[in-house]
């Protein structure tokens, strides 16, 4: 039986509350038909107080073995390096000490939420709680743990980073590794099996990224890298490949890509829904593409644009069908 104990730090919670919409099973089947038994977790368990505070104290001093730790939200290391911005009840202790403590008890440690991997959120502005990811610190290597620091599987903090996480891919996660399966990580430390992909891969506007259909305000349907700051083409993820709840995800919803799975994406340093440009060339270009080519081929694309996907790019729905072609 695999061992899972699951801490909450600095943070909303969001990744618990996604982990939840986790369906065809639920995340509590899921975790039991793969061997995995939960041996705390703030939201899900029904030991508090004393009993909780028991089980952490047998973790932390070897009683119970444990294999996987999670850990969702950012640490606060503040005020100066002492942890005590947020404490556990009824220990004396910090809750970064906690994780300190069990995180080199555990085979395998996982950042759950780009809050744990890379600070999130949880850090953005001034970060006046010092908050900083387990292993990174944005997106320089390391955090509350230093950048050569291992599990005792031997390998560093897995990031499962988003903001929330995709239940899948929490659960695919912990899935593999209760199952002894290697498990790929790309240079942040994210799973290669959610991050070889980008946000683009499946967007239903892609249609109109092709011919640079763009739309100029949210409600309209064209695509928004042009003018409302959609970074897909250069986000990780697979979330319009396995949408939310098998239909969403941000562009579906008609919001950009805000890059969430990446480091320091709370603080882009231009509005969320602005695309910032030089000469009025977007500053940032699809993953691989030089610039000259985009350029070129944008400027193409726009000339070919089939006056249907121009009409609609500038609606709020279809307003001009497809042409059926009749058959010979």
């Amino acid at each position: 039986m695999t061992t899972l104990l699951w801490l909450q730090a600095s943070g909303c919670g969001g990744c618990t509350m996604s982990l939840l919409c986790a369906e065809s099973p639920g995340v509590l089947d899921l975790l039991a038909d793969a061997g995995i038994r939960l041996l705390w977790h703030p939201a899900l368990s029904v030991e508090t107080g004393a009993e909780a505070r028991a089980i952490l104290q047998d973790v932390a001093e070897g009683r119970i073995p444990l294999d996987i730790l999670c850990v969702e939200g950012a640490i606060a290391r503040g005020p100066a390096g002492t942890g005590r911005f947020q404490m556990l009840s009824g220990t004396g202790h910090s809750l970064m000490h906690w994780v300190g403590l069990i995180a080199e008890r555990a085979r395998h440690v996982v950042a759950v939420g780009t809050c744990a991997a890379y600070g999130g959120v949880t850090a953005a502005g001034g970060n006046p709680t010092d908050a900083v990811g387990l292993q990174y610190d944005g997106a320089h290597s390391g955090g509350l743990l230093p950048p050569d620091w291992r599990s005792g599987s031997g390998g560093p903090v897995i990031n499962v980073a988003g903001c929330p996480t995709h239940p899948g891919w929490v659960t695919e996660t912990l899935m593999m590794l209760a199952a002894g399966d290697a498990l790929a990580l790309d240079p942040y430390a994210r799973p290669r099996f959610y991050a070889d992909h980008l946000v683009h891969h499946g967007c239903p506007k892609n249609e109109f990224y092709e011919y640079k259909a763009s739309a100029r305000d949210l409600s309209e349907i064209g695509c928004m890298m042009e003018n409302l700051g959609c970074i897909g083409t250069q986000a990780v993820g697979d979330c319009n490949i396995r949408p939310w709840n098998g239909e969403g995800s941000c562009t579906r919803g008609g919001y950009p890509c805000i890059n969430c799975t990446a480091p320091q994406f709370e603080d882009p340093s231009h509005a969320f829904v602005e695309t910032p440009k030089i000469a009025g060339i977007p500053v940032g270009l699809p993953t691989d593409m030089p610039k000259a080519w985009f350029m070129a081929l944008a400027s193409l694309s726009k000339a070919a644009t089939p006056p249907r996907i121009g009409a609609n790019a500038h609606a709020d729905r279809v307003i001009v069908p497809p042409t059926l072609r009749k058959p010979r």
